[in-house]
């Protein structure tokens, strides 16, 4: 039930913003990423230990397979081996380890377990043997049921009883009966095959220790297994088909400018050497988030003709100390062997901040690898052309050693985008998207005041998106009235508020609204809900005018009283106080602290600015708590002036709501009835605004 604001008074309000910007489009096709060095391998041949083992189980079941022998073998008795030796019906014999028995039929007898168990009443004749050894198989009767035997393989197995004894009685019977078919093996003995088997393997196994050595120390040029932990991360951009150039950055023609010195110095460096001119060693682009600075970045990679590394600051920090130093030092020395090329370093405040700082006063490996960084950009010898280029959002932060001429020589303001610049970034992340007749880029940019083009890009994505759902063939404004909205006001929420809520939610909005409507100031409304949207159960969306970078003391009491109309209507209507209130609460108490402690808007303190103790300790460069910069006094005079600051923006709006009742209830009724009202419904409640007729006038 609050309104949009940004802290800044000085600024206009805006949304939250990603913490880093995107190129329009698919990243993955703006650019490849490569490693320099060494170059990165498509595919990783599979282990040698791997293609080891995998062998010896081959060559064990084509071992185990031969020793099985081919074909059909059938398992046989002794006794059974002993009968079809006496009636001459084996072949051939092996005996294999003296207790195994292989042998061949013959012909191959019939199934004696259950041919042992037929009664014949009479001896075959020589025409029915004949039929019968040319059966495979037949029936025979077993009492009085039919049974159907089969004959055994040919090639047999059994188990003798104890181990043959060379020259005893079972060997001079089988070698009388086989002749020349009988064959005795000696016992294998595994022992020669065991230790050959080890011996192998152990050679294997150290070679294989080598060959990883060895692709280990190519890796890394010639450091141990250990040392690609030190490796800079650092990735190389190579240009393809559709690289990010200055044309794809809209707005931002001074920084644009500043970064185009920079590859014409790269790619024509005679023409500034011939007037003496040295490029800067070091460009640190500073900006919100969302305002282009990755995306400034690529377009450098995109325009130079020279190598380009980036890398994120944090990719540096690791949990080994002196480790983030050794990459620093390697990227550098990769840079520098392709010089002259670019180094890009994105949040840089990550590894950069003031060095001594924090609780327990700082940190050894961020610190280290801080002073290396230091280090390489004073250190350049003077033929090595290496420019380094950083990114943050919090320049506050930096180490000044950072910041001073020699490395950082040339700082750029990256800000949010003006009238012009939002309808060129309009006009870039609609390329792609089918228009409608309806569509107004100008009134587009005039709506989103403050945003950046992170936001932008994400306005023109969901109204894309909008229009697909609604199964539409172009994206019409109403599209982009909708992504408006989600944007800046949140997605809506499903949940539905009972009478009595949606009444103190209306008359709470309307309260805003009326407010701002009454107060003479250079922001309008552009919409008012009591549809729950986002964290909030209602919404009064302000926009700028106009782009703003200063703000005076009257319209900064003109936000207090607007901020403060919500909570004074719900107590003129309803005699009471809601929670809802509370990030107004919060809004206007920032604000007013801020007048009396930096911007010297009270009379009682007068032109003097105090540092409040709000900086966090890790980012700051105090600890919580620390000492502040003024007495227990004068915190009370501060605490006394924020007080009757804010109770009287508070009674203001009470008296004007009071005073224009009748325009609040019709207000709140109509918003009861529409649940969203734009500028114009709005003005044909309550007539022309105020901001509006002053402008007029003047």
């Amino acid at each position: 039930m609050s309104e949009n604001k940004n802290e800044n008074p000085g600024s206009p309000p805006t949304p939250p913003t990603e913490s880093s910007e995107r190129p329009q489009g698919d990243p993955s096709k703006t650019s490849n990423r490569e490693p320099s060095v060494p170059e990165m391998r498509k595919g990783t041949p599979p282990s040698f230990l791997h293609v080891f083992f995998f062998a010896i189980f081959v060559t064990f079941l084509f071992w185990y397979a031969m020793r099985e022998g081919d074909g059909k073998t059938g398992e046989i008795t002794f006794g059974f081996f002993r009968q079809q030796l006496h009636v001459e019906n084996i072949l051939s014999v092996e005996i294999q380890d003296d207790i195994r028995m292989l042998g061949e039929f013959k012909k191959a007898p019939w199934d004696p377990k259950i041919m042992s168990q037929v009664k014949l009443t009479r001896d075959l004749t020589d025409e029915e043997k004949k039929k019968d050894d040319e059966l495979t198989e037949k029936k025979v009767k077993i009492g009085e049921e039919e049974v159907t035997v089969h004959r055994l393989p040919k090639k047999f197995s059994t188990v003798l009883p104890s181990p043959i004894e060379a020259g005893g009685e079972l060997e001079q019977e089988i070698s009388m009966r086989v002749g020349e078919s009988f064959k005795v093996k000696p016992v294998f003995n595994p022992l020669g095959y065991m230790m050959a088997l080890s011996i192998i393997i152990t050679v294997f196994l150290f070679a294989s220790i080598w060959y990883q050595f060895r692709r280990t120390r190519e890796q890394i040029n010639g450091g141990g297994p250990m040392m690609g932990f030190t490796r800079s991360p650092a990735k190389r951009f190579v240009g393809n088909d559709e690289p990010v150039t200055f044309q794809d950055v809209a707005g931002l023609e001074s920084v644009k400018e500043d970064l185009a010195e920079v590859v014409d110095f790269l790619m024509f460096p005679e023409k500034f050497e011939r007037l003496g001119a040295r490029i800067p060693k070091g460009i640190l682009m500073c900006g919100p988030p969302g305002t282009g600075k990755t995306l400034l970045a690529r377009a450098v990679a995109g325009e130079a003709s020279v190598p380009f590394f980036s890398i994120n600051a944090s990719e540096f920090i690791q949990m080994f100390v002196g480790v983030g130093a050794s990459r620093v030092r390697d990227m550098f020395e990769v840079a520098r062997a392709s010089a002259p090329s670019i180094l890009f370093i994105d949040e840089i405040d990550a590894i950069g901040r003031l060095r001594g700082t924090g609780i327990g006063g700082g940190n050894d490996e961020r610190e280290q690898t801080l002073n290396q960084i230091l280090s390489e950009m004073d250190g350049f010898a003077t033929n090595d052309v290496v420019i380094v280029i950083a990114a943050t959002n919090r320049p506050d932060v930096l180490d000044p050693a950072l910041l001073r001429p020699g490395r950082f020589d040339r700082h750029v303001i990256v800000s949010s985008p003006t009238q012009k610049g939002r309808v060129d970034l309009f006009k870039v992340h609609t390329k792609k998207v089918p228009l409608g007749t309806d569509v107004d880029l100008d009134q587009l940019a005039s709506m989103t005041t403050g945003l950046t083009g992170a936001d932008i890009r994400n306005i023109v994505n969901e109204a894309a998106l909008w229009a697909c759902r609604k199964n539409k063939n172009q994206v019409e404004m109403g599209d982009f009235y909708y992504a408006i909205d989600k944007v800046l006001m949140g997605a809506k929420r499903e949940e539905v508020l009972n009478q009595k809520e949606k009444e103190m939610t209306a008359y709470h909005e309307s309260g805003h609204t009326l407010m701002a409507w009454l107060t003479p100031g250079r922001e309008r409304i552009g919409k008012v809900s009591i549809i729950p949207r986002g964290r909030a159960l209602g919404v009064t969306q302000m926009i700028p005018d106009e782009d703003r970078v200063s703000v005076c003391q009257s319209e900064l009491e003109g936000r207090l009283g607007v901020s403060m109309g919500g909570r004074e209507a719900e107590r003129l209507v309803f005699n009471e106080l809601t929670a809802g209130a509370e990030a107004d609460l919060k809004y206007v108490t920032q604000i007013a602290q801020k007048m009396v402690t930096a911007w010297g808007m009270s009379k009682r303190i007068g032109p003097v600015a105090f540092r409040l103790s709000e900086d966090h300790p890790f980012l700051g460069k105090e600890i919580a708590g620390g000492s502040r910069e003024f007495s227990e006094n004068t915190a009370q005079i501060i605490d006394e002036e924020v007080m009757a600051i804010l109770h009287a923006a508070s009674q203001r709006a009470y008296e004007t709501l009071k005073l224009n009742r009748n325009m609040l209830d019709a207000l709140a009724h109509s918003l009861l009835l529409h649940e969203e009202l734009d500028e114009k419904q709005i003005e044909n409640i309550l007539g022309p605004p105020v901001y509006r007729t002053a402008k007029e006038i003047k």
